[in-house]
């Protein structure tokens, strides 16, 4: 959004004692003034809008300081100088921030011919590894511009990155964070870059701080013949959470004719833009007893909300749920009046944002604070270790290499070389949080001391998947080499370390080491003798809860269920091993891998057979998979504990050097996705069998929610994990995103976000707040993917989530515009509506809105009964009906 800074002249001036004032009155605000010389004040109050403005020297450290031509100088301090980059790609702010406090932030830019040349650069704009926008001032009629930005940071620290694209010199004159309310500018997902904040007055003012308390800058709308402007002198009551200023309340706009429509257009960047627009109104009027205003609004023909009538001196902030796209090449924003309505309608203000989707999830937040450790300890100063380490790729720092990743799965740092740099002192701690580090190299310094034992320290299970290589060879290192590097599977070098002893000379006295013998074998004895007591406690109790399960005649199609106590225990010794199998008899029992059932993230998957006759699934872990050794782990430790009828079960699993398996029971009928978008020919399932996995689905959920302890989520639900056996029985599977939480609450996950794009919680996504209504919201996207075979993100609709399709759908209030076609209108149209808005309440953005599984599965259960009453009464309709005699009320319990 191009604003020009001159016109900020006419801001209406404060005295200096007011300025002190609110100077001490922005909590959170950062007021950088780029560039600002060395030898002049910081912090200082800017003279028209009190903001209290510092250097920008703390907080980056490359660049040079620039100060516009004289001649074309603004009266605003902060931007009169600028600081630009001559020299690196990649140069970046570093700025404190609140993880998951949603910030308004402005990057302001006025080149003011500063070096002499005239010519106006072009440059990216990134926050952390994401582009935010091109800044592009060949094209502009002035000297400066502007963009703006709501974003909600994933870590304490922010990245704001200028990144030259096409060989001009990037500048910035100031940067500028304010944090807002989290109850104001709600998405479903992406930041939101602002088009247009606009309002509707005679003056020629702007409103900035400090009459708007979040520092917003309200444009003046340029006067039309088609509109007439209103203002009032009486106070108007901001009634909602956008703190919307009093000087914008007091003014508002109506069409001159009475009979035509409030019309605002712009024209999108492209034709899958989408939008949120944010109305702002209050009546400041005096109506007759007679008079009647009430209008609707509609964006590009589609109505946008009930019809509104403004409250008296009160002002009403009105908002899109979702984001909308627009139709043609301009957006076309209406406020009709409706047919009972005696006066045109008004608008005092209104914002438009655009949706960006930050796609690029940024480097593990753990292993960039390493890195910034390591480059602090051996004082490295290299320009482009600047920004986010590993992406975007074309951006990765020097002498790095990093993992592949997803949008669920940051990136990690796999290989470091830091060779013949000149590195003096010891080889630094932080080096150890690098966990996935394969290969690194610290050859031909000056480093002393001894070799670290955490350069050895390395999980069991990766430590078969690759080989690690360490180089530590050309330097002055002393001591003896610790046991944990002298394995076969790490390759490791040290030559050119004179004082470095590599023998056994180096070891402990013999004879200190019979005592430790001594004290090791009684400790074994002592432990396997605790094994064997607790091998047969187990198994006793395990025999007498077996009789008392038949003193109950407790029925036999009752669902098993085995939990533990706590996160940290596991199944019997003896149970463990009976699940695990020798890579060999993975190949025997896949037949040589001949029969591929198809490919995940953790690898591809085989048809196999456990003692000849029993059908299984076999996963494969791929030597490219993404997920690997932790995913493993927490399928296993979830499945080798956990029971439900409706859960997927482990019959074992495989480690053996670099190999990896999972093994399942195999469900002859695949996944739900399969069923929906018709692939492998499978059948189309009918509204009734759909309704009964969705409810079998959720009995899963719920028992993951209420029955384990600690309570579960599984964090990746979707059709694709939701398996069908030969009578059509759901089965949720894929387990190793599963996390467990507090009952009750969301809470603060500390591990990155994980999930599937377009089922994934958007306060999850935003604030990192997991619990078990992010699975819910996931469970409303699957509901609703039941309900219309609409593919859930769409590259080619306007309404590219499945929600937004169904949101328009809705309007027209047909229920066969909004069930899958393949249904044929088979199906009881009051259970389908209540599915139907069981879904979208789920799948609502706000997680305290949301229901629990439980009140899902009442209420799916509703559905069922209406669909078997309208069966029931169509003896000649083969469906059948569904059993829904479960009590919800008997929640699966731990034992």
């Amino acid at each position: 959004m191009e604003i020009s800074l001159a016109l900020l002249l006419v801001l209406v001036a404060i005295s200096d004692i007011i300025h002190l004032v609110q100077a001490q009155s922005q909590p959170g605000f950062i007021s950088l003034d780029c560039g600002l010389p060395a030898n002049e004040p910081s912090p200082y109050s800017e003279s028209k809008t009190g903001l209290r403005f510092s250097s920008d020297s703390k907080f980056i450290q490359t660049g040079e300081i620039g100060r516009i031509q004289t001649n074309l100088e603004n009266p605003l301090k902060p931007y009169t100088t600028l600081r630009y980059f001559p020299e690196g790609t990649r140069n970046c702010y570093n700025l404190p921030v609140d993880k998951g406090r949603k910030y308004l932030i402005k990057a302001w830019f006025r080149y003011g011919n500063y070096d002499g040349h005239d010519i106006k650069p072009m440059f990216d704009l990134y926050i952390g590894p994401n582009l935010w926008a091109t800044v592009d001032m060949q094209n502009l009629d002035g000297n400066s511009t502007s963009e703006e930005i709501l974003h909600v940071p994933s870590s304490d620290s922010l990245q704001i990155c200028l990144v030259k694209n096409e060989g001009t010199t990037p500048f910035i004159s100031s940067l500028e964070l304010r944090p807002l309310g989290n109850n104001s500018y709600i998405t479903q997902f992406g930041s939101l870059k602002l088009v247009s904040r606009g309002y509707y007055t005679t003056s020629k003012n702007y409103i900035r701080y400090p009459d708007d308390a979040y520092d917003r800058l309200w444009s003046r709308l340029s006067p039309s013949s088609s509109l007439t402007y209103i203002s009032t002198t009486s106070d108007v009551s901001d009634g909602g959470n956008y703190n919307i200023p009093k000087a914008v309340g007091q003014k508002a706009a109506i069409p001159t004719n009475a009979s035509l429509s409030l019309l605002i257009q712009w024209t999108p960047e492209s034709s899958n833009d989408q939008y949120y627009v944010y109305l702002h109104l209050a009546e400041i009027q005096d109506l007759q007893a007679n008079e009647t205003r009430e209008f609707s609004v509609f964006l590009d023909g589609n109505r946008l909300s009930d019809p509104i009538i403004p409250k008296k001196f009160e002002i009403t902030s009105m908002q899109s749920l979702n984001p909308r796209t627009c139709g043609g090449e301009e957006c076309s924003l209406k406020l009709t009046r409706t047919q009972r309505s005696t006066l045109p309608p008004l608008l005092n203000a209104f914002e438009i944002y655009r949706v960006i989707q930050f796609m690029q999830p940024e480097t593990n937040e753990t292993e960039v604070v390493a890195l910034k450790s390591i480059q602090d300890t051996y004082k490295l100063i290299r320009i482009n270790w600047q920004g986010d380490p590993c992406v975007p790729q074309h951006l990765m720092w020097d002498n790095l290499t990093c993992s592949n990743t997803t949008i669920s799965r940051p990136p990690r740092v796999t290989s470091l070389n830091l060779s013949s740099i000149g590195l003096t002192g010891t080889i630094a701690a932080a080096i150890q949080n690098l966990t996935q580090l394969e290969k690194l190299d610290l050859s031909n310094n000056n480093l002393t001391g001894e070799v670290p034992k955490f350069l050895g320290n390395i999980t069991p299970l990766l430590f078969m998947i690759a080989r690690f290589h360490r180089n530590l060879s050309g330097n002055d290192l002393n001591g003896s080499i610790p046991q944990s590097l002298q394995s076969k599977g790490i390759e490791l070098l040290l030559h050119g370390n004179p004082r470095l002893c590599q023998t056994k000379s180096c070891t402990k006295p013999q004879s200190k080491d019979f005592p430790v013998v001594i004290v090791a074998t009684a400790a074994s004895v002592i432990i396997l003798i605790a094994v064997l007591v607790l091998v047969f406690v187990l198994v006793f109790r395990k025999k007498n809860q077996y009789t008392a399960m038949q003193a109950l005649q407790m029925p036999p199609n009752m669902p098993a269920v085995v939990n533990i106590e706590n996160a940290n225990s596991h199944e019997p010794l003896n149970e463990i091993k009976r699940r695990m199998f020798t890579y060999s008899e993975v190949i025997k029992m896949t037949n040589n891998f001949q029969n591929s059932l198809g490919k995940g993230g953790f690898g591809m998957v085989y048809h196999g057979f456990v003692n000849g006759s029993k059908q299984v699934a076999v996963k494969v872990l791929s030597q490219s998979s993404t997920q690997g050794y932790k995913e493993f782990k927490a399928e296993v430790d979830l499945l080798l504990r956990v029971h439900h009828t409706n859960l997927v079960t482990l019959v074992g699993y495989s480690y053996e050097g670099d190999h990896l398996a999972l093994i399942y029971e195999f469900l002859t009928n695949g996944d739900l996705k399969q069923h929906l978008t018709g692939k492998r020919s499978r059948p189309i399932i009918n509204w009734s069998s759909r309704l009964g996995i969705a409810l079998e689905a959720a009995l899963g959920l719920e028992y993951l929610h209420m029955g384990c302890t600690p309570p579960m989520v599984h964090r990746d639900v979707k059709t694709a994990n939701i398996l069908l056996d030969d009578n059509f029985k759901a089965k949720l599977a894929d387990f190793g995103l599963s996390r467990s939480f507090q009952s009750g609450i969301g809470y603060q996950d500390s591990t990155a976000i994980a999930g599937t794009p377009g089922y994934l919680d958007p306060e999850y996504n935003h604030l990192g707040r997991l619990g078990e209504k992010s699975d819910v919201y996931s469970f409303g996207i699957v509901l609703l993917e039941m309900i219309t075979n609409q593919p859930v993100i769409s590259q080619t609709s306007e309404n590219s989530h499945i929600t937004k399709w169904v949101s328009s759908k809705l309007i027209c209030g047909d229920i066969i515009e909004i069930m899958d076609p393949n249904l044929r209108k088979d199906y009881d149209s009051n259970s389908a509506w209540r599915a139907v808005e069981l879904a979208m309440s789920c799948a609502n953005p706000s997680y305290s809105k949301r229901p629990s599984m439980s009140q899902v599965i009442n209420e799916l259960k509703e559905c069922i009964m209406c669909e078997n009453s309208r069966l029931s009464n169509n003896q000649g309709l083969e469906s059948r009906a569904i059993n829904i005699g479960l009590d919800s009320s008997v929640v699966p319990k731990a034992r």
